[in-house]
């Protein structure tokens, strides 16, 4: 597969973020996937390989906007490649998709329930709550469906019994929401077992998100 030295650089990159989440204990095997714009595609990781074994001739590229569902490349995308696609479909603003099946989001995911503003760093995700989409399975339209609704005016969401997903401007700063949304539902789930969480208001966490337009990994110029 020919491809620029831009295309190499962005696979290699969504590669080392797989590394990176699994290294990092935000996910385990091969469960959780990553997808990045390039354009008018989406690179996106192959199904079921071991991210130390991957090389980036292996991820998949899909067109965005056109033959929706087509692939090309020597290996099948990822089962859960829909949501990715129909998230950078929809979202324009946003050119990276993580997802994850970390260990306090997907406790948190398992009782169905929204992360409430227990901390001022969910206004990294653009508002007072992450909401928990409902149930569907794995690399259903219906799953999609349902994240796209729980991520209106948002940048990460919870699957319910299943996992989180978090978008970026770009790879890093989708990884960094990652982290942050899984730092977040520990705290919450901490405060469960303590009791008496004391929630910021909704005013509170709008003064953050203001404050947050400088804050964070800076898109590419």
């Amino acid at each position: 597969m020919t491809m620029t030295h831009e295309e190499y650089a962005l696979r290699q990159d969504i590669i080392s973020k797989c590394q990176f989440m699994n290294d990092s204990g935000i996910n385990q095997g091969t469960s959780g996937n990553i997808s990045a714009r390039y354009g008018d595609h989406m690179l996106i990781t192959p199904s079921g390989v071991p991210y130390d074994k991957m090389e980036p001739d292996m991820l998949a590229k899909m067109p965005i906007k056109s033959d929706y569902g087509s692939w090309e490349g020597p290996m099948k995308p990822s089962t859960e490649w829909r949501f990715h696609l129909d998230i950078l479909t929809n979202r324009e603003d946003m050119h990276a998709v993580v997802h994850t099946h970390s260990t306090y989001c997907t406790a948190v995911a398992i009782t169905r329930r929204d992360i409430p503003a227990v901390h001022y760093m969910i206004a990294a995700f653009g508002g007072p709550i992450v909401r928990c989409a409902e149930f569907a399975r794995f690399g259903t339209p219906e799953l999609s469906a349902n994240a796209l609704k729980a991520l209106e005016g948002r940048s990460g969401c919870l699957l319910a019994n299943h996992g989180m997903i978090v978008t970026g401007e770009n790879l890093d700063k989708a990884m960094w929401r990652a982290v942050e949304l899984e730092t977040l539902a520990r705290q919450y789930y901490n405060t469960q077992l303590l009791g008496d969480a004391v929630l910021l208001s909704d005013e509170e966490i709008a003064g953050t998100i203001e404050a947050f337009a400088s804050y964070g990994p800076k898109d590419e110029e």
